[in-house]
Parts: structure tokens; C-alpha cells; sequence
């Protein structure tokens, strides 16, 4: 009972924090390492639990989303090849492997939500004074696509950052249709993902459904809290939570 109340608050936090702010993997993903479930499996089921935020998201950015029709193809084909690598990397991982490399994925994704802004900032400065760029730099953001979609599939924490990152590199610059194709990045990611995991059978489904109820249940909370609480406040939050844990599984791991 204990622990279905900490994977519901966790993810109740977690649905919250994607809405307002984004990082409620850091809340997320330990909450199921504390519960019992192994690394490997916890991320994956990290993935199932986030999934149904990322596909709510990119429908009420469908509009946004459709304006770009002539990339969608190219994304969604990276998506799916990125996802489905990155997921079966994850398998070939062994659990020791993939919990030692626990802190420095999340010391990365931590890193990215502090300063995924700014480095967006430049992109678009760089990528507004190459505009006109070969096609050999086309070939170059592809697999730059194609590297952040496997890293999606193997640890989802921080996906939707760096996938801002790499629109704004390339060239992106209307911040709703940067957010509707993050989440349907983010969508098609985990959706192949899940479909490897399903295979593989390293899926929770009762920690994952739980904190998936808690998620629905935050994000809701969150459309009426969004209005009153200030979004830095929020972020400051979560820059603090993760370090918090972060710092704690250096320590857990290494000390």
C-alpha cells in the first residue's frame, strides 16, 4: 500500500510538473527505482507511464503540427528508427551496466533542463545565420534527429529538451508548432519503444499504471494550477529536485 501511494504522488507530481514545466521524469523515474522495480525495467515503464501525456499533448497541438507536413515524414521515420534503436540498446544493457550509468544520464537530462533554454536561444541564432545551409548540413541535423530520438528510446528523461534543441538548430522558430513536434517526437519515440518493451516483457504494468492514473490525475491539477503558479517558481522546483536526486544516486552508486 505504502509503495502505490508513492508511485501515485509521484506521479501525480510528475503529471504536474510536465504540464507547467517539464521534468516530471525526475520525480517519475525514481520514484519506481524506490519502489522495487529494477533500472531497466523502471525506465521502461518510466516511457509506458510518460507516453499518454506526450500523445494528449501532440493532439491538442495537431493544428501546429499539421503546418508542417512536408517533415513530417523525415520525423517520423527518425522517430521510429531512433526509438526503436535506443530501446534495443536498452535491453542489450545489463542491469549493472544501465544503473551505474543511472546518475550521469540524469546528471545530463538535469543539465539540459537548466540550461536547454539558452542553448536553444543560440541554436536559433546559428541556425537564422545558416539558413541558406548545404545539403550536407540537411544529411548532419538528420542524424542529429536520428541521435536524439535513440536517445529517447533508451532513457526517456530529457527527451523533450533536447528535442526542442534540435529544432531550434534546425531553424524553428514558432514556439507552438516546437512544441507540438517535440511531443509528437516524444509520442512516436515511446510508442516503438513500448511496442519493444511489450516484447521483451520488461514492463511493470501495475507501478506503471499507477503512476499513468497519477500523471492523468496532475496533469488535470495542472490546467487550474497553471494560471496561479508562476512557471520560474515551478522550474526552480525542479532544478532543485533534480540535483537532489542526482546527487543521491552519485552517492547511492559511487559512494
Amino acid at each position: 500500500m505504502f509503495e502505490l501511494i508513492i508511485l501515485f504522488t509521484a506521479g501525480f507530481f510528475g503529471g504536474i510538473l510536465n504540464s507547467i514545466a517539464g521534468g516530471g521524469s525526475f520525480i517519475t523515474f525514481p520514484a519506481l527505482l524506490f519502489a522495487g522495480v529494477p533500472p531497466i525495467s523502471a525506465n521502461a515503464t518510466n516511457t509506458f507511464s510518460s507516453c499518454a501525456g506526450y500523445l494528449s499533448g501532440a493532439y491538442a497541438f495537431r493544428k501546429d503540427i499539421k503546418e508542417h507536413k512536408q517533415e513530417l515524414t523525415k520525423i517520423v521515420l527518425m522517430s521510429l528508427i531512433g526509438g526503436l534503436t535506443g530501446a534495443w540498446l536498452l535491453l542489450q544493457t545489463p542491469e549493472t551496466v544501465f544503473l551505474e550509468a543511472v546518475p550521469w544520464l540524469l546528471l545530463f537530462a538535469t543539465l539540459l533542463f537548466i540550461f536547454g533554454s539558452q542553448l536553444n536561444n543560440s541554436l536559433k541564432k546559428l541556425a537564422s545565420v545558416h539558413r541558406h545551409a548545404s545539403s550536407m548540413g540537411a544529411v548532419l541535423l538528420t542524424l542529429v534527429l536520428l541521435g536524439v530520438c535513440t536517445y529517447g528510446g533508451f532513457f526517456n528523461a530529457g527527451l523533450g529538451i533536447i528535442t526542442l534543441s534540435y529544432l531550434a538548430l534546425a531553424g524553428y522558430s514558432n514556439i507552438n508548432a516546437m512544441n507540438g513536434l517535440k511531443l509528437l517526437v516524444s509520442s512516436v519515440v515511446s510508442l516503438i519503444a513500448i511496442a519493444l518493451f511489450i516484447i521483451d516483457g520488461v514492463i511493470d504494468w501495475y507501478s506503471g499504471t499507477v503512476v499513468l492514473l497519477g500523471t492523468l490525475a496532475g496533469g488535470y491539477v495542472a490546467a487550474h494550477l497553471s494560471r496561479r503558479l508562476p512557471q520560474q517558481v515551478v522550474r526552480v522546483f525542479v532544478i532543485i529536485a533534480s540535483i537532489c536526486i542526482t546527487a543521491y544516486f552519485f552517492y547511492d552508486i559511487y559512494g
